[in-house]
């Protein structure tokens, strides 16, 4: 979010009582990355907030975070899964059922992100807004890995989405562009619990 640094954004969520921070950037360094995240899991161990970093497993051993999430769908589950090992948490992305059922039969992830939900500026992409409908398929199907739904989600779609078969939702732009972002965290964790 150009507002507030990852930082920023991690004290606010966690000070707010957000309990799962995901650091998401493509655009630095190895020796920035570490950097950053070293900064932002102490704010997560402050708060007792699980820190998960997106993409960038490698780094795992280097930092202390409790895990990764994988966007590419296509990625070899497995490989990830043996270079991180068995203590750290597995995320995947998928933007449809089919891709959902394949992370899922991969045997090796932990949970799978489902989205976008809505319209996102957060994570720009062409893949087809699942909408309420998208989310109301996994009943028929037999999911059985945590589905967090994600992408465009406002604090008004809360209450319906939780009503569909998934585990939980992540929010980042909703809360990251609100004019007051820690009273926002606590609006969407009154809708959750």
């Amino acid at each position: 979010m150009p507002q507030r640094s990852h930082l920023a954004q991690a004290e606010i969520a966690c000070s707010s009582g957000a309990n799962w921070i995901q650091y998401r950037c493509m655009t630095k360094t190895g020796d920035e990355l570490i950097a950053e995240i070293d900064q932002i899991a102490s704010v997560c161990d402050d708060w007792g907030a699980t820190l998960i970093i997106t993409n960038h497993y490698h780094l795992l051993d280097k930092v202390d975070a409790q895990g990764v999430h994988i966007e590419d769908p296509d990625a070899d589950f497995s490989a990830i899964r043996e270079a991180i090992g068995e203590d750290k948490t597995l995320g995947a992305s998928a933007a449809n059922l089919p891709g959902l059922l394949k992370t899922q039969h991969s045997g090796v992830v932990d949970y799978c992100v489902l989205g976008p939900f809505a319209h996102t500026a957060t994570r720009p992409n062409n893949f087809p807004l699942l909408g309420y409908d998208g989310y109301r398929k996994l009943e028929k199907a037999s999911i059985e890995i945590p589905v967090i739904a994600t992408g465009g989600i406002q604090l008004q779609d809360v209450e319906l989405l939780l009503k569909t078969d998934i585990y939980g939702i992540a929010v980042s732009s909703a809360i990251n562009r609100s004019a007051d972002s820690a009273r926002m965290v606590k609006e969407f964790y009154r809708k959750v619990y």
